[in-house]
């Protein structure tokens, strides 16, 4: 995807560096939740896009509480309003099936920030570890393994995570499995969705 703004490269060094300052490292240590909703964070923060994370700005405080070592914001969280309705409809039952699948061991709450961004970031249009500001596809199985471990069990076939995610959010409330909102602006919508098939 080309963006206006910072290149990649840059956003990725931006984002391991402001992911850094979030967490205290290396000065202090880090747990794996730390770290990865730091990731979360600073790729969105970076760009200028927090809003897009989809939390408000109460589960954004107490996330930041919860995990960060520093300030994230200076001033308030901007609200993020989807203007298309079905996307929005979209979000919302995704955010339901996924803290339904929660992994009873993690935090609820930080189980439900995270169906919050991962439900948002599946209106954006790349593949899911992009739209998250992750490494790669490995650091998205790891998230999910950790905190919805039914979605990656229900992956038999090693589907892209957003495709598998559409696929089950739409068996699990009786609709037609489709792609996800952001799909159709990805590079590999050809690959996961061939015409005629």
């Amino acid at each position: 995807m080309n963006n206006a703004g910072p290149n990649a490269h840059d956003v990725e060094r931006l984002a391991a560096a402001r992911c850094d300052a979030l967490t205290g490292a290396p000065a202090s240590p880090r747990t794996p939740d730390a770290w990865l909703f730091a990731r979360l964070v600073a790729a969105r923060e970076v760009r200028g896009e927090l809003a897009l994370l989809g939390l408000s700005p109460a589960q954004f405080d107490a996330l930041a509480a919860r995990h960060f070592a520093c300030d994230v914001t200076q001033g308030a969280l901007p609200a993020h309003v989807i203007a298309d309705t079905r996307h929005a409809a979209f979000a919302k039952a995704m955010f339901h099936f996924l803290d339904s699948l929660a992994a009873p061991q993690t935090d609820p709450d930080d189980a439900r920030c995270l169906a919050a961004i991962i439900a948002h970031a599946c209106l954006r249009p790349d593949h899911l570890w992009r739209d998250l500001g992750l490494r790669g596809r490995d650091d998205v199985t790891r998230m999910l393994e950790r905190f919805f471990p039914e979605v990656v069990a229900r992956n038999v076939e090693g589907l892209r995570w957003k495709k598998l995610l559409a696929r089950e959010l739409a068996l699990a409330t009786g609709g037609t499995p489709g792609p996800a909102p952001g799909c159709p602006g990805c590079e590999d919508f050809g690959f996961c969705f061939p015409a005629g098939h």
